[in-house]
């Protein structure tokens, strides 16, 4: 089972903002988001990036040959 929990770290501890879904021993994964990760690194998508760059051939719908024994 995965589950995510907002929670921050301060001095050492780690406070969660709510309660685990879990009541047993539990092996967990912590991610670290500093302030200079949030939103800085994400670079903003440009529509038409890949224009010219990717081609569609003429017979993009014709029947596939390696499939005429099953037709």
């Amino acid at each position: 089972m995965f589950a995510t929990i907002k929670g921050y770290y301060e001095e050492g501890q780690i406070f969660l903002e709510e309660d685990a879904p879990v009541k047993s021993k539990t092996e967990v994964i912590i991610t670290f988001l500093t302030e200079g990760a949030k939103n800085k690194d994400i670079q903003k998508r440009v529509p038409g990036g890949l224009k010219g760059k990717v081609a569609i051939p003429d017979n993009f719908n014709e029947p596939l040959d390696d499939l005429k024994d099953y037709m």
